[in-house]
C-alpha cells in the first residue's frame, strides 16, 4: 500500500494538478494575480508553470521552488519559452536556500493548501523578501464566514480530499495565515472561482506587504 500511495503521488498526483491548475478559468486570475511583480521573484509551488506565460516585463527573474521532479518536468516547455529567466532554484518551501532580503517580489498561487506547514513556508518567504517586499498571491481555502454550509461540506471532504490530491487542504485561512506570519494584507478580493463547485472553489486573491525598514527581522 505504502509502495501503491508513494508512486500516485509522485506520478499521478503532479499530472492531476497540472491538468486543474491549467483550466481555462483559472488563466484570468494568473494575469491579475502577476500583474505589478518586479525585479526577482521567488515563486513557492511553481508546479508546471502555468503562470509563467503571465509574468510582466518588469520581472528580471524567477527562482522556482518546486518539490515534485514530474512537475518541474511537465514545465519543461513553457519555461524555455519564457521571455524571463526561470531556475528551479529549490524543492521546499519551509526552507528556502537563500539569504535574507535576496527577493524583491514572491508569488503563490494555489499553493498554501498543500504545503505542510504553511505558516513556516510564509515565514520563510518573508524572510527572503526585502523590507517592504510584496507577496502577490491566490489561494483557495476556508469559505467565508457567512457561507456556513459550504463550510461545513469542506470540513467533511477534507479528509478524502488530502489523500486523492496530494495532501490538498480545503479549510486553511488564507489571510489569518499571512497575518500570523507578518505580513500586511493591502489588496485583496475574496470570491467563488467560475466553474468549480464552491466547497473546492473559494479563493483569495490579493498582495500582502512584508514590513518595512524598521519592522520586525525573521531569521531561520
Amino acid at each position: 500500500m505504502e509502495a501503491a500511495m508513494g508512486f500516485y503521488a509522485e506520478r499521478i498526483v503532479p499530472r492531476i494538478v497540472d491538468a486543474a491548475c491549467g483550466v481555462r478559468t483559472a488563466r484570468p486570475l494568473r494575469r491579475r494575480v502577476c500583474a505589478g511583480l518586479a525585479g526577482e521573484v521567488v515563486e513557492i509551488g511553481f508546479g508546471s508553470g502555468h503562470n509563467v506565460p503571465f509574468y510582466p516585463p518588469g520581472v528580471t527573474g524567477v527562482a522556482a521552488i518546486e518539490p515534485s521532479d514530474l512537475g518541474w518536468g511537465l514545465a519543461a516547455a513553457r519555461v524555455r519559452a519564457s521571455r524571463v529567466p526561470v531556475r528551479r532554484a529549490g524543492s521546499d518551501g519551509r526552507a528556502l536556500p537563500f539569504e535574507d532580503s535576496t527577493f524583491d517580489a514572491a508569488l503563490s498561487t494555489w499553493t498554501l493548501c498543500t504545503i505542510p506547514d504553511p505558516l513556516v513556508a510564509l515565514r520563510e518567504v518573508r524572510r527572503v523578501l526585502k523590507p517592504g517586499g510584496a507577496l502577490h498571491f491566490v489561494e483557495h481555502g476556508l469559505a467565508p464566514e457567512q457561507d456556513r454550509r459550504v463550510r461545513r461540506w469542506q470540513y467533511r471532504i477534507e479528509p478524502l480530499h488530502k489523500r486523492l490530491s496530494g495532501g490538498c487542504h480545503l479549510t486553511r485561512p488564507t489571510v489569518g495565515l499571512l497575518t500570523a506570519a507578518g505580513f500586511t494584507v493591502t489588496e485583496l478580493d475574496v470570491f467563488y472561482q467560475e466553474g468549480a463547485p464552491k466547497p473546492f472553489a473559494a479563493d483569495s486573491l490579493g498582495v500582502a506587504l512584508s514590513p518595512g525598514p524598521g519592522g520586525t527581522g525573521l531569521s531561520r
